[in-house]
């Protein structure tokens, strides 16, 4: 059945938390995107660790993470939505004010602003699905968490260029980029917390019923972890492919991020109303198909050779994106739908704890399978997204 899904911004502005959580979502990812490229550089430059240390100490803070996101699933099936976006927008504010704060040196103290980071970074996403899931229904949910998306991704790609340029300013210009970046959340949260989002407790809708009847998804968890590799693929592994395999110019990694950046922005919304005509469930096996077409069109294009190699791996990477935008636009609008309300803080909970767990340890896959040539990179990407397909397809709701 073809959709009726409205897609005028006041529409989605509206069904995403009206106009001041959709500024609060911009400047939050505004934020974020100051913050991503520079809190390695802050650690190697400003506090003088070394970067294996700051490396070490990031990854560990993303995975410690994950750990909150039981006791956030069982806050938002109390009924609370925007306190915990607030919230996951504050702890990220503790975390640069340690940040500011820490001595040169102390990869302790620079470790727990990383763990504080990644705990506001881990719970934010399940936090503000549960919120749109309570303000919109059906499609114009599913959307609604693509213009949110889309909105996302406009302040981090704005946010990222901001803090490049001015990363030229040495050490005094990263400490007031963190400064700016606390200040941003600051006000993000104080955004979200004033729409005063509440859904009715939990434990009024369940009427007796207890966990056992929550959707447990299993395919789909296990497949996530698969998927969210996507994401990864325009940050790491085709930087790491065409510089230092392919010897082309760092110019096309950084074109490819812009225009995947540029296409998510323009089509997410679009293309996840069009795709609405169909079962969420296909299409997130559909992206599946998508992304490992274009694995392997990596896989081809890496065979070109110099000439020809780079434009190339820069064309497939479209097609990847594409996969990415269908991807994100029903994975998250699945769990949502298969979720009843009573449980759907614990499930979008687990849903990122798969996430999460798929985006922590892409960066060491995509590492270690890179030096074995092609066909172990993009051959094995290419091999578990399309398992993960057929798993996602074949999983009864």
């Amino acid at each position: 059945m073809a959709t009726t899904t409205k897609t005028q911004p006041r529409v989605l502005v509206r069904a995403s938390g009206g106009p001041r959580y959709a500024v609060a979502l911009a400047v939050d990812a505004l934020g974020t995107g100051l913050l991503r490229p520079l809190l390695l550089l802050y650690g190697v430059s400003v506090l003088r660790l070394s970067a294996p240390a700051t490396g070490i100490a990031m990854t560990a803070g993303a995975v410690v993470g994950l750990v909150c996101m039981p006791a956030v699933g069982r806050w938002l099936d109390r009924g609370a939505r925007s306190t915990v976006v607030a919230a996951s927008m504050l702890v990220r504010v503790l975390g640069v004010v340690l940040l500011l704060t820490t001595p040169a040196g102390h990869i302790w103290l620079f470790a727990t602003a990383a763990l504080f980071l990644s705990i506001g970074n881990q719970a934010w996403p399940a936090a503000h699905a549960a919120l749109v899931a309570t303000i919109a229904h059906g499609r114009e949910r599913d959307a609604a968490l693509a213009g949110g998306r889309a909105l996302r991704n406009a302040g981090m790609g704005a946010g990222a260029l901001l803090a490049t340029a001015c990363l030229a300013g040495g050490a005094t210009a990263l400490q007031a980029l963190a400064a700016v970046t606390g200040l941003a959340y600051l006000a993000a949260a104080a955004l979200a917390w004033s729409v005063h989002v509440h859904a009715h407790p939990a434990a009024a809708a369940a009427k007796g019923r207890d966990d056992k009847h929550a959707p447990r998804m299993r395919a789909l968890l296990a497949a996530n972890v698969i998927y969210v590799f996507c994401l990864s693929v325009p940050e790491i592994a085709l930087p790491l492919v065409l510089v230092t395999q392919m010897h082309a110019s760092p110019v096309w990694s950084g074109a490819i991020f812009v225009a995947n950046t540029v296409l998510v922005v323009t089509l997410q919304v679009p293309v996840t109303v069009l795709m609405s005509r169909f079962p969420r469930r296909s299409v997130l096996a559909i992206a599946g198909v998508v992304l490992t077409a274009s694995y392997l069109g990596f896989f081809a294009a890496t065979s070109l050779g110099h000439g020809w190699g780079a434009p190339a791996v820069a064309a497939v990477s479209v097609v990847c994106t594409l996969g990415e935008i269908i991807y994100a636009g029903s994975a998250t609008a699945l769990v949502t739908a298969l979720a009843p309300a009573r449980v759907l803080g614990r499930a979008l909970a687990r849903f990122q704890l798969s996430t999460g767990f798929g985006l922590a340890i892409s960066p060491a896959v995509v590492t270690a399978l890179a030096p074995h040539g092609p066909a172990a990179l993009w051959g094995s990407l290419a091999a578990a997204t399309l398992l993960s397909a057929g798993a996602v397809a074949t999983e009864k709701d």
